[in-house]
């Protein structure tokens, strides 16, 4: 009897052993997507403006379509490290926040003038914390 009771903890002990485990790697994971999601569309929001910047200066020097091909670049990269963040979660606010933020990174390039070019960045700031704030909680 007492090999019986033995044997039913442990295994008990066992499968608590593997789900904190597992429960540990999804979180080291999701710290991992969820920053480098935000360091990406942080570089991507750079990326956009320097693109802006750059179109002001001269829609059709070299110096823009160096800025513009970084920005493609950038967005490529955001996007795949979206796709991870949305491997990882089942939160869909989370997914939502990530694509809002992206969304609205993307927008800083098309603005008309330099108040609209700094409303849209703030925008894209303040979509990028949001996304932080909202995924945060999964990474505790």
């Amino acid at each position: 009897m007492g090999a019986v009771i033995t044997h039913i903890f442990q295994r008990l002990a066992s499968r608590r052993s593997e789900l904190f485990a597992r429960s540990e790697a999804l979180r080291q994971e999701r710290i991992s997507a969820f920053s480098a999601f935000a360091a990406a569309v942080e570089d991507y929001r750079h990326g956009q403006a320097d693109r802006w910047y750059r179109r002001q200066q001269d829609p059709d020097g070299a110096p823009f379509i160096t800025a513009r091909d970084e920005a493609h670049r950038l967005r490529t990269v955001t996007r795949q490290v979206l796709y991870r963040v949305a491997l990882l979660t089942d939160d869909r606010e989370v997914i939502l926040a990530a694509e809002h933020a992206y969304r609205c990174t993307r927008d800083v390039s098309t603005a008309q003038d330099p108040a609209e070019r700094d409303a849209l960045d703030a925008l894209a700031r303040q979509a990028i914390e949001a996304f932080v704030s909202r995924a945060s909680p999964l990474t505790r």
